[in-house]
């Protein structure tokens, strides 16, 4: 998502791990009636896939205004891809949703994969180690993310690290399971290039979100990871709750390995917000605004004088 992908998909993943598993709460409406009903709401809307609705939970319906108006600022103002990078994003979708995709995929994939193995499967944990501190250094970095996010976030990749490097990247037939997802997701993506996707506006950007993010959790199911299994396994402890706000203690499961975390949530309104998320969002808000503000000034700097 471009505002910017990256920092989003990291609130995205930080609001899954502050789900819970206790309390019912009207889902896609803003916020919870408790802490707990909060936590339980983000459960549900991720489990069904429901981005936007995740989104309108998550923030106040003013700071939902101004995310879903800030998005079609951020479009304006993108800087371009450059012609490489489009030209590439469009030859992968012509080869994911042409007809016979599975097939030639999988034909040009199979003979590969013993190469792969032996080239790369002894030098998989460096590579995995690797990946997780570049990883880190990104998450250490993001200014939109709190330092019990980034804690949080933290946690969650050391437990992916033996995953990463233990999992059956080099097995023909998960390789052919994966093509036949990723072409299945394409497919329903309806996306023909970068241009079309840049184009597209906040709601049926989500829609298209949701689609990748169920072909996501599938691909990661057939690898060994269940992002649902690590939701059923959430269990939340409320600590504190006074003055308008709250702590509350999650733990959960990932991949066997037991995992807590604290979450600060706070009442606006009579509603319950997770703090930290909520920060971040409008100090998202006030960056682009202002960004907005000099960009726009400079603009008007730059026009010529027109004289009567």
């Amino acid at each position: 998502m471009r505002l910017p992908v990256l920092r989003h998909a990291l609130l995205l993943f930080a609001a899954l791990l502050l789900a819970g598993c206790h309390g019912k709460d009207e889902p896609a409406q803003a916020g919870g009636s408790t802490p707990e009903a909060a936590l339980q709401s983000s459960v549900d809307l991720l489990r069904s896939g429901d981005l936007n609705g995740l989104w309108k939970h998550l923030l106040p319906p003013a700071d939902y205004a101004s995310m879903r108006a800030d998005w079609a600022l951020q479009q304006r103002h993108a800087q371009p891809d450059s012609a490489g990078q489009r030209a590439r994003f469009s030859e992968t979708l012509r080869k994911l949703t042409a007809p016979d995709a599975e097939d030639t995929l999988y034909a040009e994939l199979q003979p590969k994969l013993a190469q792969m193995q032996q080239q790369y499967q002894d030098q998989l944990p460096v590579l995995a180690s690797v990946g997780e501190a570049i990883l880190k250094r990104s998450i250490a970095r993001s200014p939109s993310l709190g330092e019990t996010q980034k804690a949080q976030l933290g946690s969650v990749l050391d437990a992916l690290l033996p995953w990463a490097q233990q999992a059956p990247w080099f097995d023909a037939a998960h390789a052919k399971q994966a093509i036949g997802v990723a072409v299945a997701t394409a497919r329903k993506l309806d996306i023909k290039d970068a241009d079309q996707l840049r184009s597209l506006d906040f709601d049926t950007t989500m829609t298209r979100y949701a689609t990748a993010y169920a072909g996501a959790k599938q691909l990661l199911a057939i690898y060994g990871l269940s992002i649902d299994q690590t939701l059923d396994s959430v269990r939340l402890t409320p600590l504190t709750n006074g003055n308008g706000h709250a702590v509350v203690k999650i733990d959960y499961t990932l991949l066997g390995k037991p995992l807590s975390a604290e979450a600060k949530m706070v009442e606006e309104n009579g509603r319950w917000y997770n703090e930290e998320l909520l920060a971040n969002a409008r100090r998202s808000h006030a960056r682009l605004q202002q960004q907005a503000a000099v960009a726009g000034t400079v603009a008007a700097a730059a026009s010529p004088v027109t004289k009567d």
